[in-house]
């Protein structure tokens, strides 16, 4: 089994993946991604987004991490911010999990990163414990907030006198 970056022969298992994770945590109606967008995302002339899979040790492509750069003020460095981290069901538990987080973190260590960061929907207790046995903690005091649909079109039309 093993961990390395994704590439364009990946997209399309790693839309349906997401479209997995999105039913996991009871959200199917929200994943739109196409695997065109996705393409463009990781591939396209200004890369924002970055991935890596997880592979079976048959190559078939089981899980993915999802990535982006965020900057800390505080720390004057940029970190990572994990989008999603997926294996499916029925290789969870090999490691391969852990082996994305690990590798995320290489990253950040390798390139001076200050940290690695992302969001867990607080209902999903085997995440936590797997986050939590990585030696991650929550932030507490701090709430996520975002502003979608029509309420981010309302919002950005709003215009002050």
């Amino acid at each position: 089994m093993s961990v390395r970056p994704v590439t364009p022969d990946d997209v399309e298992v790693v839309v349906g993946l997401v479209r997995e994770l999105a039913d996991y945590e009871k959200s199917l109606d929200e994943a739109r991604m196409t695997p065109a967008q996705l393409r463009e995302a990781l591939f396209g002339d200004s890369p924002a987004l970055f991935g890596h899979v997880a592979a079976d040790h048959d190559g078939t492509v089981v899980g993915f991490a999802l990535w982006f750069l965020n900057f800390s003020t505080w720390r004057g460095t940029h970190g990572v911010y994990l989008e999603d981290l997926y294996v499916s069901p029925a290789h969870r538990g090999t490691g391969l999990g852990r082996e994305l987080l690990r590798t995320l973190a290489a990253v950040c260590v390798e390139r001076g990163y200050a940290r690695l960061e992302w969001s867990v929907l607080d209902w999903n207790t085997p995440s936590i414990e797997f986050y939590r046995a990585a030696g991650a903690r929550p932030q507490d005091g701090w709430s996520v907030f975002r502003l979608t649909d029509a309420a981010l079109t309302e919002f950005a039309q709003e215009r002050t006198s």
